[in-house]
């Protein structure tokens, strides 16, 4: 005895090909697929069906298509091994009565349409900016409530703002720059434009 393999598809059973297959959520999808079995009643095999190869081969392809049509594109991204062996699970039930023991099944691949994935990174990529915008919003809010809590502590004592301003002048003077800032009081602005 030996053990038969062949790929999901209408076409040559020796070589890798891929079937069509429609999901849940309507996303068309690309699948390769694959069944080890072997003959374990060759009796059985040959006097109750007539090609027991190729009616594994079809009940193959349509648990294939059948399965994957009732699960979403995530779900078949996510649960490949379960879908593979409960695909095996089923195949194996209708093929053993045809002296055929399915001994495994494996999804090797799942190819998603160019446009899905275009579709897919054009998305991702405006989740990425959009939780960066709100990284940004989240570190501005935090720097406006540092500076309301140093311009109360600055309020309550002027000499804390007159050390500050020093301190700015001191900074400014180590980066050689001809740049000199004279703080002007508010109030004297405010007073001379009512007048």
């Amino acid at each position: 005895m030996f053990t038969v393999l062949f790929f999901h598809h209408v076409g040559s059973s020796r070589r890798p090909v891929e079937a069509e297959v429609l999901t849940k959520d309507s996303v068309t999808i690309m699948v390769d697929g694959v069944v080890y079995y072997r003959v374990f009643n060759p009796t059985i095999s040959i006097t109750k069906v007539e090609d027991a190869n190729r009616a594994t081969q079809m009940l193959a392809q349509t648990t294939l298509r059948n399965m994957l049509g009732t699960k979403s594109l995530a779900d078949i991204l996510l649960d490949r091994e379960e879908m593979a062996e409960h695909m095996e699970v089923v195949i194996y039930s209708a093929s053993k009565n045809w002296g055929i023991k399915v001994e495994r099944v494996e999804l090797k691949d799942v190819k998603l349409p160019p446009t899905l994935q275009r579709a897919m990174a054009a998305e991702a990529e405006a989740t990425r900016e959009a939780r960066a915008k709100v990284i940004a919003a989240e570190g501005e809010m935090k720097a406006s409530c540092a500076l309301k809590e140093a311009a109360l502590v600055m309020s309550e004592s002027p000499a804390a703002l007159q050390l500050r301003y020093l301190q700015t002048l001191t900074e400014i003077a180590t980066e050689n720059s001809s740049t000199v800032v004279f703080p002007f009081p508010m109030d004297l602005l405010t007073s001379t434009m009512k007048k």
